[in-house]
């Protein structure tokens, strides 16, 4: 099967692109390498994926339709699956024209791009943020998501009904999956683990937004992957589906967690919450499980264990430099 894997260079993207390539599947692959983190990640994410004869590498941006036309004329694509988005809840509040542009349009165009050449399967990787403050928990893929708080939440509920259309009007089979605060090895570095984790190691202040009682249903990145294998595995018709961990942690429980598996003392910057960011996350999983068989095995403690060591591991002069700049902008 020739699966075509928007946003493959990135950090769930990438380690989905390995472990399709070693189920056998052709992957082609297409990223715009932005600068929203230190593309030279992106670069070294890549590097482990180009020699295998299966993966097929396109630098090219989803916005571009000539690009998607190229790549479907070249390539006979048997699954789509749409990773590739603008991330991030505070930065869309800054630029939501750019968010509405990628996450939006280039959905569309990837559809279009489908329909033209016939290809009528897709895994589109949504977010949980489409909830918004929802005061129903555990989240439930039946509860309405009709109140984002922030642009980004709403270009994800957004591309979630572009797929319904196009499963309606052309009978495309699609997945949305909605993912719950991904984390592990590899991770962005802006994200908070990441974050939380390399400014224990440096003696840096962690910025805590809040008082510490906001909480998040945190998944490690390979249940991630297993949900969506399971998803190509079972795509038929038109569902969403909750892929989360199905536990919360406070955001002060998580630094005291990290201290912890760092054997070292954080430094708390105290600031106030931000506008777009939501006070809990929290996956009701038993669609996933009953219909995909979908069950997360890897707990919040064991998750950061392994990213601390992988830290450890990976400590080197080079890295340091990639995801310093990173985290700063540069």
């Amino acid at each position: 099967m020739n699966i075509f894997l928007t946003g493959g260079a990135g950090f769930i993207g990438s380690q989905l692109s390995r472990r399709l390539l070693n189920l056998g599947f052709k992957v082609i692959c297409i990223d715009n390498l932005n600068d929203y983190y230190d593309p030279e990640i992106k670069k070294a994410n890549l590097a482990q994926l180009k020699g295998d004869a299966g993966f097929d590498f396109y630098h090219n941006d989803i916005r571009d339709k000539s690009a998607l036309e190229y790549i479907f004329q070249n390539h006979t694509i048997d699954l789509v699956i749409h990773l590739a988005a603008q991330a991030g809840v505070r930065p869309s509040i800054e630029d939501p024209q750019l968010y509405y542009d990628v996450n939006i349009t280039g959905t569309l165009n990837i559809l279009e791009t489908m329909k033209k050449h016939s290809c009528t399967r897709m895994i589109f990787g949504s977010s949980s943020s489409v909830y918004g403050n929802n005061k129903q928990v555990p989240f439930s893929e039946e509860h309405p998501v009709d109140n984002p708080i922030s642009p980004y939440a709403a270009t994800k509920k957004s591309g979630e009904l572009l797929c319904h259309t196009y499963h309606h009007l052309y009978g495309f089979d699609i997945f949305c999956l909605r993912f719950f605060s991904v984390y592990g090895p590899g991770q962005r570095p802006e994200m908070a683990i990441a974050k939380f984790t390399k400014a224990i190691f440096e003696g840096q202040p962690i910025p805590m937004y809040g008082d510490g009682s906001s909480a998040r249903d945190y998944t490690y990145v390979e249940d991630i992957i297993d949900g969506v294998l399971l998803s190509l595995k079972n795509l038929k018709g038109f569902d969403i589906f909750n892929l989360g961990e199905s536990k919360t942690i406070t955001l002060m429980n998580l630094i005291k967690l990290i201290e912890k598996v760092c054997e070292r003392k954080a430094i708390i910057d105290k600031m106030p919450m931000q506008a777009g960011d939501v006070s809990l996350t929290y996956a009701d999983i038993s669609k996933s499980q009953a219909l995909l068989a979908y069950q997360p095995k890897t707990s919040i403690e064991e998750g950061v264990r392994r990213y601390v060591n992988w830290y450890r591991q990976n400590h080197t002069i080079k890295f340091e430099s990639l995801y310093h700049n990173s985290m700063n902008g540069k």
